[in-house]
């Protein structure tokens, strides 16, 4: 069992509410540490830090990370630093919002 895969793919079922892709792949997901005795501990981060829907972002994220069978608990660090950036999405995240290649 790949925990860390697990998470991931629980983390590609949470979408930001305002952009059509998940958590993941926007590149909003800074850290996974999956800790011995399984718990996890994500480090993420926002698109703009005014999010008005920010708390429930995170605990969307936590509710999918615990989820995942075999994880105890999870902890979700909310930073700002540092700043999320376009550069941060993945090819996929890219195809979805027709972005072409800088």
């Amino acid at each position: 069992m790949n925990l860390e895969r697990d998470i991931v793919l629980a983390l590609r079922t949470v979408y930001d509410p305002e952009i059509p892709v998940n958590v993941y792949d926007l590149g909003l997901i800074y850290e996974i540490r999956v800790n011995s005795d399984q718990t996890v501990y994500v480090k993420m981060t926002l698109t703009a830090p005014n999010c008005p829907l920010a708390d429930e972002l995170v605990a969307q994220v936590k509710e999918a990370v615990e989820d995942v069978p075999g994880v105890v608990s999870a902890e979700i660090d909310l930073v700002f630093e540092p700043v999320w950036d376009k550069s941060r999405l993945s090819e996929e995240a890219k195809l979805a919002l027709g972005m072409d290649e800088d």
